[in-house]
């Protein structure tokens, strides 16, 4: 399952010092990415960030695998 990750992420110049975030947030790529390295599971980064939904983290898992 390919997402269109572009619908999911943003930079900005004046939000996070241009990271690329999840549109309408300022959790960063970054962020998610690291959560998943530790070991989080989906429902424990989306407790950790209820802006989140889970598309939004699965495209920043399209973003980084592309």
């Amino acid at each position: 399952m390919h997402l269109d990750y572009e619908a999911y992420l943003d930079r900005n110049p004046r939000i996070c010092g241009h990271e690329p975030v999840l549109k309408g947030t300022r959790v960063t790529v970054r962020t998610v990415l690291a959560n998943l390295a530790e070991g989080l599971t989906l429902d424990e980064i989306l407790q950790e960030y209820p802006t989140l939904d889970e598309e939004a983290v699965r495209s920043v898992i399209s973003f980084a695998v592309r």
